[in-house]
């Protein structure tokens, strides 16, 4: 499998998106799942949706999330006539933490245990099963992605002798490519968006972009640049490209 990805990642790199959809499709067809969250991830859908490609299609509620972004949710399974299973954290886990720390905890030690909690048990919950799953990262986002590949095996979401394949159709595109599209194609959109808003997680750990900010600094602001991951891409993703695949990353 791992030549194989690695051939894929040859191929495809640089390529229109959808034509890493298809690939995926082509390869997995409904053991591949798409991850819904933002912009990016919307996009995808609304591209799966015009080529066809019947993913299925799941999200991770953490319990913190903006009304907005349950409005979303609910605007595109109605758009595109699609169900989007929800996972949930484990109260078995959560309420521990929060008895003993409190909602807010993360602004004191960190976000690592929190999310660890909220989103990344969850997401193993979610690929449990899988043989690969699409995400709307992109190079241009943030320092621990500016090497993704448009495919790749996820090393952090992998199961013994069952490696996980993970695709980033959008993976070249900038984000004023992503909001092009989206614009093209009516898709709906978050209305944070409106209020300066770029990247949208939790509430607690979100605000609109100040003027001249990165997109990613809005984004666990009080941590350094390096550690803005929530643990559901960061450790999984190539932190060195072969040579032959370096060329031509967007950084």
């Amino acid at each position: 499998m791992h030549d194989q990805v690695s051939s894929w990642a040859k191929q495809l790199r640089n390529r229109p998106p959808q034509e890493v959809l298809h690939l995926a499709w082509q390869a997995f067809g409904r053991d591949a799942a798409l991850s819904f969250s933002g912009a990016e991830d919307v996009a995808l859908v609304a591209m799966a949706h015009e080529e066809g490609l019947k993913f299925p299609i799941f999200t991770l509620d953490t319990g913190r999330l903006p009304p907005a972004t349950y409005r979303l949710l609910q605007a595109v399974m109605d758009k595109y006539a699609v169900s989007i299973d929800v996972f949930y954290p484990d109260p078995g886990a959560l309420e521990p933490m929060v008895r003993q720390k409190g909602l807010f905890s993360f602004y004191q030690d960190g976000h690592g245990e929190c999310c660890g909690i909220r989103k990344v048990a969850p997401l193993r919950r979610a690929l449990a099963g899988r043989r690969a799953w699409l995400t709307g990262q992109r190079r241009d986002q943030s320092p621990t992605r500016q090497d993704i590949p448009e495919v790749h095996v996820d090393t952090s979401f992998s199961r013994p002798n069952q490696p996980l394949v993970k695709f980033n159709p959008l993976a070249s595109w900038s984000l004023t490519q992503v909001w092009t599209y989206l614009r093209a194609a009516q898709v709906p959109v978050n209305e944070l968006h409106h209020q300066g808003y770029v990247s949208i997680g939790c509430e607690p750990c979100t605000r609109a972009l100040a003027p001249g900010e990165h997109e990613r600094q809005a984004r666990w602001w009080w941590e350094q640049e390096t550690h803005r991951e929530c643990g559901l891409h960061g450790a999984g993703n190539p932190s060195e490209l072969p040579a032959s695949l370096r060329s031509g990353v967007q950084r």
